[in-house]
């Protein structure tokens, strides 16, 4: 029987990630609060932040690898977020308004032959993912330990920055879902299409240092550099850890 082992969400794009022990998901919408804010680089190619924007505008693991190694916590009804980093400590904010705060404990960690942090942004219900869907990303327990094995160490899960972590499946088998749906507690999810990945998952989430080719290992083991799928809330309801994932 395959379960929901991890619900994970991503509140400032690329800087922090919180695990959850529930969610209530909406059709047509994504996770609650995933990349709901962005840190917005000098060299963006956009004036104001009213609408989605590619990735390239924005902070990234695969450009600063030590932000992959920050935590979060958010309190959605306050709308701070609580960040950690082994090196920079602990910090609370509002990123609607302590922008300047957020970017100046940023700066240590980011690298200065990059554009530099500007200012956050934010569009409400628009999250600024890799793609302007708003996809719920669903990844695979037993494909992450596949990978694991074959590069001779274990692999954070957070390395991946999924949404759902499925478990009691086989290796790869999440990618025989796109083009079916799936109901996870009370909600209905369609799968869509496979996520082709970036560097920064070669990045340690403990250490924020690169230390395993996991793109080198997808490609050389398996022809493909693809990890996770894409899904679209098609029913809304909540979801929690250890709820039954049915094939429709």
């Amino acid at each position: 029987m395959i379960r929901l082992a991890q619900i994970v969400r991503h509140p400032i794009k690329s800087v922090g990630f919180e695990e959850l022990a529930s969610a209530s998901l909406t059709k047509g919408r994504a996770l609650p609060f995933d990349r709901e804010w962005a840190v917005i680089h000098e060299a963006a190619k956009f004036a104001e932040l009213t609408s989605w924007q590619p990735k390239m505008n924005f902070l990234r693991g695969v450009a600063g690898p030590e932000l992959m190694a920050i935590q979060a916590r958010l309190d959605e009804a306050e709308e701070t977020v609580t960040l950690t980093h082994p090196r920079a400590g602990e910090i609370k904010l509002s990123p609607d308004h302590d922008g300047q705060r957020l970017i100046d404990w940023l700066r240590p960690l980011w690298s200065t032959d990059r554009p530099a942090p500007a200012r956050v942004g934010r569009v409400p219900g628009q999250p600024m993912s890799d793609t302007p869907s708003p996809f719920v990303a669903l990844l695979n327990h037993s494909s992450n330990r596949a990978l694991g094995q074959h590069l001779g160490q274990d692999l954070s899960i957070h390395r991946w920055r999924g949404n759902l972590w499925l478990d009691c499946m086989s290796p790869w088998e999440e990618f025989d879902l796109v083009g079916k749906s799936v109901r996870i507690g009370e909600a209905v999810l369609e799968v869509q299409e496979r996520i082709t990945r970036c560097k920064a998952t070669t990045v340690n989430p403990k250490t924020g240092r690169a230390d395993a080719d996991t793109l080198g290992a997808l490609e050389q083991h398996y022809g493909h550099q693809d990890f996770g799928v894409y899904a679209l809330v098609t029913k809304s309801g909540n979801i929690a850890q250890g709820d039954e994932v049915t094939i429709l």
